[in-house]
């Protein structure tokens, strides 16, 4: 049996590819390093955000939910729903100080948060 390696990718469906670029290199403070009008790719702390135009027949939005590392959650989660993501669910501590919550961006996809201060990534 191969290794998994762990995470490398999340996409998201997106209804507008030029409207979703923008408000993630926003959101995430960062410009794609890959544009192409079949995905727009995003290095975010080593991990790939990607962004695939939804075709007709596509589910917008999902019920996996992939979360993001972040330093703050209240301060991400504060950003992000300034920015036009609507709440999905409030902060909660789920033991031993690690904290997560989440967002839904303007299509639907959720964007999971988590403040882990016992997660640190192999090298």
């Amino acid at each position: 049996m191969s290794k998994i390696l762990g995470l490398r990718t999340v996409a998201y469906k997106v209804e507008n590819l030029a409207r979703a670029k923008d408000w993630y290199a926003k959101v995430f403070a960062q410009d794609p390093y890959f544009d192409e009008p079949f995905y727009v790719g995003f290095n975010i702390g080593g991990y790939e955000l990607g962004l695939q135009p939804a075709e007709e027949n596509n589910i917008i939005g999902n019920s996996v939910i992939a979360y993001w590392g972040v330093e703050d959650l209240e301060k991400t989660m504060t950003n992000m729903l300034s920015m036009g993501a609507a709440k999905c669910d409030e902060p909660l501590d789920v033991g031993g100080g690690v904290v997560v919550a989440s967002v839904a961006d303007p299509w639907g996809n959720i964007i999971g948060l988590i403040y882990n201060p016992h997660f640190k990534i192999d090298d």
